[in-house]
């Protein structure tokens, strides 16, 4: 490429450096693929009563630093505390069994998914994951960002969750 030139058609001194190398290359030569091996995840994340979450991916044992990902269990007849997930958005996979979601005043409201359905819970929203079977396990698949974020709320009595019963 030629210099730029002056009006009176001298060169105008340019410094020359190096290209810089994009995220993706400096990305590549800084941090490999982590595989993490079945019995080998992370249980030392957020917790939430009966709801046991464990950590494929993320910031505790990978090069991750904006993402978690991970499978969540319910046992039959077992639910979570009520909780949120502060700024943390989520995504959530229904691999196996079907689930309950309450929310709202006095936890009356409620969404019901099964075996093949996606939620999104937004940053901040209080609710209760529950399995609503008293004999087959509940199995979610979590990812958010930027981390597995759980923020536990004072328990409510089973009572007031409504058709929820424990095996």
């Amino acid at each position: 490429m030629p210099l730029p030139e002056y009006q009176d058609n001298t060169s105008i001194p340019v410094e020359v450096h190096e290209p810089l190398k994009s995220q993706e290359e400096t990305m590549s030569n800084t941090v490999m693929p982590v595989i993490t091996r079945k019995g080998q995840e992370d249980k030392n994340t957020g917790q939430s009563g009966g709801c046991i979450r464990i950590s494929g991916v993320g910031p505790q044992h990978t090069p991750a630093t904006k993402i978690w990902f991970g499978k969540v269990s319910n046992d039959p007849g077992y639910r979570s505390y009520p909780h949120h997930h502060g700024e943390a958005e989520t995504g959530g996979y229904v691999l196996k069994g079907k689930a309950r979601i309450y929310y709202g005043e006095n936890w009356q409201e409620y969404l019901d998914m099964e075996e093949g359905d996606f939620i999104f819970v937004p940053p901040y929203w209080p609710h209760i994951e529950v399995n609503m079977s008293t004999t087959e396990e509940l199995v979610w698949m979590t990812t958010r960002t930027p981390d597995n974020i759980v923020i536990n709320l004072p328990d409510v009595d089973d009572s007031i969750l409504v058709g929820f019963r424990r095996a």
